[in-house]
C-alpha cells in the first residue's frame, strides 16, 4: 500500500538548530520505569520506536547530578562519566534507523527527595519538597547556582560527546528547579533571582545560555516549557507569564516542547479529556517564537495531526503514550495502513509503572517493556513451527489478543464466543462513563484477525466440554474471563459480607446489565481501582442517592498510579455522592448496613435498600476444569487471562499474547525472560 497524500505534510524534514528531523513524529520524553536500574531494556525500547518511524526520539527526564534524584523511581542518569555507556546504546540504535535522539536534562529541587545520595534538595526558597516526604529544601545560595550551572554544562557536553543531537532542559511540570525558580508560590528571594518575572526568569536564561555555548555548534537546545493554567470564569487559560517567557528565551532555544498543566493534566486520562484537549492552549505559542513547536494531546488520528501542522497550531506532532500503544505509528500512516494503528486508549497503565519503580506496560501493546527482555517485537512474531489448530474459548481481551497474535503466527484458529459480540469485559466496560476509548482494545483485534483467512470467529457459541472435543483441536484455550463476586469476599472481608435474605445486593455485572437498584444505594469498594468509583458515578448519574464506602482512605485509591484518583473523587464530590472512606462493611440487612472504623471498629449504620458490592472478581473457569477431569484431551489446555487469574485489562492482553508467543516453543529452564543484573565493584 502506499502513503495518502493528505499526509505527506507529516513526512516534511523540520530544521531544528544545526540539526534535521526526519519528519514530524516526535516522541517526547516520557518515563518508562527502567531508566539507570534497567538500561538494556530502556536502550532497546527506545530503538525500536526509532525502527518504527519517529523522527525524534528522546530520553526520559534525566538526572543531572546526585544532588537531585528520584530513588526509587529508576530515571535516566548523567551524574557522570560512568552513564555514558547506557546513553551510548541508546543513541546508537535510535541513529541506525535515522532519527534524532535528544535528551532531557533534569533538575528537580523540590521535586526530589534524594532518598539514595541523602543529599539535601536546593531550591529557590526554604520549604518541604513537593513529595510527602519529611524533608525540606534549602534556599540556593550563589555557590550553589554557579555549581547548578556547571551541572548543566558538564552533562550537556557529556551527551554531546555521546552523540545526541538535541539536548533538553526541563522546565515544566511544577516539578523542576526551574519551574520553581520561576514561580512566584515557590520563589521568595529578594536578590537578583527573585521579584520581578526577569528576575526570576534569570537562572534559567543563564543555563539555556551555558548549555548552547557548550554544545550549540552540533546539538539543538530546546526546552520543555510548562504553561500554568488559571481558572477562569469561561475556563482555564495559560497564565501569562508563560507567554512572557517564550518571549524572553525566543533567542536562545532552537525548539520549545510546551506541555500544558501539572503532569495529571498534561497526561490525563482518556475518561476526563478527549484527544486533543490541549490544542486551544497552545495556540498562542507558535505566534510568540519563530522556532518549532511540539505539542502533545494523545493523537492517534493522522487527519488531526495534518490539520495541527496546516493551522499553524505545532510543527511536530508530540506523542508518549501513542508512541508507547503503537512504536510503529509513523510507519503505518506513511504505508498506508492506518486501520492497522494501535491506538492510545488513554488509560495511564503506562505511568503505573514510574509510580510504582517498575518498566512500563501498556494495555493495548502487551510486547511494551518486553522488547530485550523476552525479545518481544510489536509487530513481528516467529511464525509456527508445526501446522496445528487452536480452538480459543472466549473472546475477551485476553482470548482476542491470543486468536489474533496465533492467527499472525500462521496456527489455524477457531474463536468460540458464547455472546452476541466479542470484547468481554471490554466490551461492557466502555459503555461506562467515560470509558469509550477504551473500546478499541476490542476494535484493534477484531479488524486485525477480520484479515485473518486462518482465524474464524464464532459468536453466541456457548461451548460444553464435549463440544470442545468435538473439535479435535491440537490445542484448546480457555479464556472465558471472570465475573464480580456478589458474597463481599474479599481483602477486608475474606469469608465475605453477611447478608440478610431480603437485602438486595448487587455486583457491577449487574447493574451494568441494567439492573436497577432499589432505594439509597451503598457501592461498597474494596477493589481500589477504577470500577467502584464508576458504579458510585454511573448510579448517581441515573439519580439514585448514593453513598460510596471503602476502607481505603480515599475513592478509586489505586489510580492515584494513573493520576486520575483527584478527579474521580472531585467528580463524585460535585455529583453529591456521600463518601465514607477508612470504612468497612460488616453486614447487610434488609434496609440498612453496618459500618466499622478500620482502624477503631466504630459502628454505624447507614439506610441501604441495595448494596452493589466491588470487592474481587471470580475466575469463570467451569469448562476448564471440565475438560480437565476428562480422560480424552486435546494436545494442550491452557487458561488464560482472567479466566487464570482476574486483574487488569492489560493483563489480559498480555497473558493472551504471551501464550501465543510461547505455544511450540521451547520452555526456558528457571527465569524465563533474560535479566539486568548488577555488577559488583572492583573494591
Amino acid at each position: 500500500m502506499t502513503r495518502d497524500p493528505r499526509y505527506d505534510i507529516l513526512f516534511e524534514p523540520v530544521k531544528i538548530g544545526p540539526v534535521t528531523a526526519p519528519n514530524r513524529f516526535y516522541q517526547v520524553p516520557h518515563c518508562n520505569g527502567m531508566g539507570y536500574r534497567y538500561p538494556s531494556s530502556m536502550a532497546e525500547m527506545r530503538r525500536i520506536k526509532a525502527e518504527g518511524g519517529w523522527g525524534v526520539v528522546n530520553t526520559e527526564e534525566m538526572e543531572v547530578s546526585h544532588m537531585s534524584e528520584l530513588s526509587p523511581i529508576p530515571e535516566a542518569r548523567l551524574w557522570d562519566d560512568q552513564d555514558m555507556p547506557i546513553l551510548q546504546k541508546m543513541v546508537d540504535g535510535v541513529h541506525a534507523h535515522g532519527a534524532l535522539a535528544g535528551a532531557e536534562l533534569a533538575h528537580l529541587g523540590g521535586g526530589a527527595s534524594n532518598h539514595y545520595s541523602r543529599e539535601i534538595p536546593v531550591g529557590p526558597s526554604a520549604r518541604p519538597v513537593d513529595l510527602l516526604d519529611p524533608i525540606h529544601v534549602r534556599p540556593m545560595d550563589k555557590t550553589d547556582i554557579k555549581a547548578l550551572r556547571k551541572m548543566h554544562v558538564d552533562a550537556a557536553l557529556r551527551c554531546k560527546k555521546v552523540g545526541f543531537d538535541i539536548i533538553y532542559l526541563y522546565c515544566g511540570h511544577s516539578m523542576t528547579t526551574f519551574t520553581q525558580f520561576l514561580s512566584r508560590q515557590h520563589n521568595e528571594r529578594g536578590d537578583e533571582y527573585g521579584g520581578s518575572l526577569e528576575n526570576r526568569a534569570r537562572l534559567l536564561r543563564e543555563v539555556l545560555s551555558d548549555v548552547r555555548d557548550a554544545v550549540g555548534d552540533r546539538s539543538a537546545v530546546a526546552i520543555r516549557m510548562g504553561l500554568l493554567l488559571e481558572e477562569r470564569a469561561n475556563g482555564p487559560v495559560c497564565n501569562e507569564e508563560g507567554r512572557d517567557v517564550i518571549h524572553m528565551m525566543s533567542d536562545l532555544v532552537d525548539l520549545w516542547d510546551m506541555q500544558v498543566g501539572d503532569w495529571p493534566f498534561d497526561s490525563s486520562t482518556s475518561r476526563f479529556e478527549p484527544q486533543g484537549y490541549q490544542d486551544s492552549h497552545l495556540a498562542f505559542v507558535k505566534q510568540a517564537t519563530g522556532k518549532p513547536v511540539v505539542g502533545v494531546g494523545r493523537y492517534t488520528s493522522p487527519d488531526a495531526m495534518v490539520s495541527l501542522v496546516k493551522n499553524g497550531v505545532i510543527d511536530l506532532i508530540g506523542a508518549a503514550r501513542p508512541s508507547i500503544a503503537d512504536p510503529f505509528l509513523p510507519n503505518k500512516i506513511s504505508e498506508g495502513r492506518i486501520e492497522d494503528i494501535r491506538e492510545c486508549i488513554g488509560c495511564n497503565m503506562c505511568v503505573t509503572g514510574d509510580f510504582l519503580a517498575t518498566p512500563l506496560r501498556c494495555t493495548q501493546n502487551p510486547t511494551m517493556g518486553e522488547e530485550w527482555r523476552r525479545g518481544w517485537h510489536p509487530e513481528r512474531i516467529p511464525p509456527a513451527k508445526a501446522v496445528e489448530s487452536v480452538l480459543v474459548v472466549g473472546g475477551g481481551p485476553s482470548g482476542l489478543e491470543a486468536a489474533r497474535a496465533l492467527g499472525q503466527r500462521g496456527y489455524q484458529v477457531t474463536l468460540a464466543e458464547a455472546e452476541a459480540e466479542t470484547g468481554g469485559r471490554v466490551a461492557v466496560e466502555s459503555r461506562l462513563p467515560g470509558l469509550a476509548e477504551w473500546g478499541r482494545v476490542a476494535d484493534y483485534r477484531q479488524y486485525q484477525i477480520s484479515q485473518m483467512a486462518n482465524v474464524a470467529v464464532y459468536c453466541q457459541s456457548r461451548l460444553t466440554a464435549e463440544q470442545v472435543l468435538e473439535f479435535e483441536a491440537d490445542h484448546v484455550v480457555i479464556a472465558t474471563g471472570s465475573k464480580w463476586s456478589a458474597s463481599g469476599k474479599g481483602r477486608s472481608n475474606p469469608h465475605g459480607i453477611p447478608t440478610a435474605p431480603d437485602a438486595q445486593v448487587l455486583t457491577p455485572d449487574d447493574i451494568s446489565a441494567g439492573a436497577i437498584p432499589r432505594g439509597p444505594v451503598i457501592v461498597f469498594d474494596d477493589d481500589y481501582y477504577y470500577i467502584g468509583g464508576l458504579m458510585a458515578e454511573k448510579l448517581r448519574l441515573e439519580g439514585h442517592e448514593v453513598t460510596y464506602v471503602t476502607p481505603a482512605a480515599d475513592v478509586s485509591h489505586w489510580t492515584h498510579n494513573t493520576m486520575e484518583q483527584g478527579r474521580i473523587q472531585s467528580r463524585l464530590i460535585d455529583l453529591g455522592v456521600n463518601i465514607v472512606p477508612l470504612h468497612n462493611l460488616l453486614a447487610i440487612t434488609g434496609d440498612m448496613a453496618e459500618l466499622a472504623c478500620i482502624y477503631s471498629d466504630k459502628r454505624q449504620s447507614l439506610p441501604c435498600g441495595a448494596a452493589v458490592l466491588v470487592t474481587m472478581r471470580d475466575a469463570i473457569d467451569d469448562l476448564f476444569t471440565d475438560l480437565s477431569a476428562m480422560a480424552q484431551a486435546p494436545k494442550s489446555l491452557t487458561r488464560i487471562g482472567d479466566c487464570l487469574a482476574p486483574g487488569t485489562i492489560a493483563a489480559a492482553t498480555y497473558s493472551g499474547h504471551r501464550f501465543a508467543r510461547e505455544l511450540g516453543e521451547p520452555i526456558p529452564d528457571g527465569v524465563p525472560f533474560r535479566r539486568e543484573l548488577p555488577a559488583l565493584a572492583d573494591d
